[in-house]
């Protein structure tokens, strides 16, 4: 987690909002990961869980792959993220 450390580098620069994209990609996948996790677990002894946990992480996954893909194209062009 070296974006925190490293962020006060990029202040005021187009950088800067990438450091932000990439930390609220990954807390916000974090969350949803708790979310699924333990929805799934709670769920599970009705085996609905089980579907839960599939179609949860594989949404989530391909989510995070937009975020990286996006900001790594926006990156390329120079462009800092939308807020």
């Amino acid at each position: 987690m070296n974006y925190y450390v490293e962020r006060s580098d990029v202040r005021g620069t187009y950088l800067d909002s990438h450091f932000s994209w990439q930390i609220r990609t990954f807390w916000y996948a974090l969350l949803w990961i708790v979310i699924v996790w333990i929805l799934g677990l709670a769920l599970a002894v009705f085996l609905i869980g089980f579907v839960i946990w599939i179609v949860g992480f594989v949404v989530l996954g391909i989510w995070v792959c937009y975020r990286i893909v996006y900001g790594w194209m926006r990156l390329s062009d120079g462009r800092p993220m939308p807020m």
